[in-house]
């Protein structure tokens, strides 16, 4: 699966993989019940993962390589609990992600990105597949 079909939704727990787009607002898919369901534009926004990037002292770095990052340091540093104290969770985003911009990146950025990576991992939909635009290294 690629980053670029998965949507969070307001108001709607969980992530879910983009059905198709109609012009008053999208069908997607749950990935545990496979059901498909329409979700409204005027009820609902809608984020898709490919287009979410964290700010760092430069510029932003992109959702899937703070994931990767994340998983390359799970071993040696475990993921603290969405309960853990503020500056427990600043810390480990520090290890992960050295250079991310502590004035402009909020607690609950924090917090969505290791919830994402939880419910990505849980349901074996991390790594991702590359996209046709990106290089192989």
């Amino acid at each position: 699966m690629k980053i670029d079909e998965i949507v969070a939704v307001s108001g709607l727990p969980g992530l879910y993989k983009i059905g198709s787009s109609r012009s008053n607002g999208m069908i997607v898919e749950d990935f545990d019940t496979e059901k498909s369901k329409f979700v409204s534009l005027r009820k609902h926004q809608f984020t898709p993962l490919g287009t979410v990037a964290i700010y760092t002292d430069d510029d932003a770095t992109e959702l899937n390589i703070v994931f990767e990052s994340i998983s390359e340091h799970e071993a040696s540093h475990p993921i603290p609990t969405l309960n853990s104290p503020s500056k427990e969770l600043f810390d480990y985003f520090g290890i992960i992600l050295p250079d991310f911009d502590r004035d402009r990146v909020l607690i609950s950025d924090v917090k969505k990105v290791l919830k994402w990576y939880h419910f990505l991992k849980k349901r074996a939909l991390f790594p991702f597949e590359k996209s046709s635009g990106e290089e192989e290294e």
